[in-house]
């Protein structure tokens, strides 16, 4: 499924995918980085691009472009991300109501500490935070201390209760739920492509989109797509990769989940998000574009958000869950049953609110659209929120 499936779009949607944690290294500080004099390579649409547009790593150009100075989700004014697509935050409030529950979850674990944390990377404009501390019972509430960690500035008449932050807080520093929803896929990541003899270079791009093909992927880059893309890489025992396959290189994402994980000392850190597993990589990569509610080609020029699928079993840590949206959303209670023709009879107001919510609840769960998501769920400091979705357990 492509991300414009899974990203429904909609001039009224947003996002709250919008940022990172913290900036990530440049692609010039791995292997093969970003360079203005790339070794050579195809450069079949190259004569168009324009002579002093310099060649960059994707994840390099990407980092520019979606949060430099006028990055698509740093520039000031204009409609920012919700003016080009919506999540499952913005889908309903059934979502924010299941995360209300889900740290609810969390809380009981930790046997109802004085302070509970509750981190949204990745903060939008505050949306998934604003549901859920409405979502939440006054005695729970009440000791909750939400993060929107976010590189776009404070919105004006936020809650004041939020602490907005461009940057995760220290490691080890806080005890409750980390949830990262459409964050990781806006993670700037390297691109590699198959030459002619089947081996993967470095894709380099253009402010304009234009791409060539750089250095051969090498050194942790290369172990990685070993291990987590090996459709990619060419196998001694059997035919090498068709010439111009594509994949993603995820070890930025690796990255920036494990730090955000190492935020909490002790609690659950999840991240939910479109998502492919080692074994269906897709042979082209998934990396496109979105503006004004319609997918576009990714160009790294800052008109337009760039995102590619996650490799959430690759980010996954030790005792980490994996499970579909439909199956995590089930599990905290958002079910997509009508209501009963009987209550149209008795209560015809209540049977529509009920269809409403019903239809909300489809969509969410949907699994050839925001159902299908990966959620990956990672216990931090211990075992006590380990299964709060799998278990049986309830609030």
């Amino acid at each position: 499924m492509t991300a414009e499936g899974r990203r429904a779009a909609g001039p009224h949607g947003a996002a709250e995918a919008g940022g990172t944690s913290e900036a990530p290294a440049t692609a010039a500080d791995e292997p093969g980085g970003a360079t203005d004099t790339p070794p050579a390579g195809p450069s079949d649409t190259a004569a168009d691009a324009p002579a002093d547009t310099p060649w960059r790593t994707w994840r390099d150009a990407a980092e520019q472009a979606l949060y430099g100075p006028n990055g698509f989700y740093t520039r000031p004014g204009g409609p920012g991300p919700a003016g080009h697509f919506r999540t499952s935050v913005h889908a309903s409030p059934l979502y924010a109501g299941a995360v209300a529950t889900l740290l609810r979850r969390v809380d009981a674990a930790l046997g109802h500490p004085d302070e509970l944390a509750l981190v949204d990377v990745g903060a939008g404009r505050g949306e998934l935070l604003t549901g859920v501390l409405a979502a939440l019972p006054e005695e729970v509430a009440a000791r909750v201390r939400p993060y929107a960690v976010e590189r776009a500035p404070r919105p004006q008449g936020l809650d004041p209760r939020i602490d907005w932050r461009a940057a995760l807080p220290a490691p080890d520093s806080l005890t409750g739920l980390l949830f990262a929803n459409e964050w990781l896929d806006n993670v700037p990541l390297d691109v590699a492509e198959t030459d002619a003899d089947g081996v993967p270079r470095r894709v380099l791009v253009r402010a304009d989109g234009t791409e060539r093909l750089g250095a051969p992927v090498d050194g942790p880059d290369a172990d990685w797509l070993a291990r987590w893309w090996p459709q990619a890489v060419p196998d001694a025992a059997g035919p090498r990769p068709a010439p111009g396959t594509r994949a993603e290189i995820g070890r930025p994402r690796d990255a920036a989940w494990a730090r955000a994980v190492r935020t909490l000392r002790a609690g659950l850190a999840v991240t939910a998000d479109y998502a492919h597993r080692r074994a269906d990589r897709p042979p082209f990569g998934t990396l496109t574009g979105f503006r004004a509610g319609r997918e576009v080609p990714p160009v790294p020029d800052g008109s337009c958000d760039i995102t590619a699928h996650v490799a959430l079993d690759a980010c996954a840590g030790p005792g980490a869950e994996l499970l579909t949206q439909r199956a995590a959303l089930h599990a905290l209670g958002v079910s997509g049953g009508r209501p009963p023709l009987s209550l149209a009879a008795t209560d015809p107001a209540g049977y529509l609110r009920a269809l409403g919510r019903a239809g909300e609840a489809a969509e969410l769960t949907d699994p050839a659209g925001l159902g299908g998501f990966g959620w990956l769920l990672e216990p931090a400091g211990g075992t006590a929120c380990a299964g709060l979705l799998t278990s049986g357990r309830s609030d």
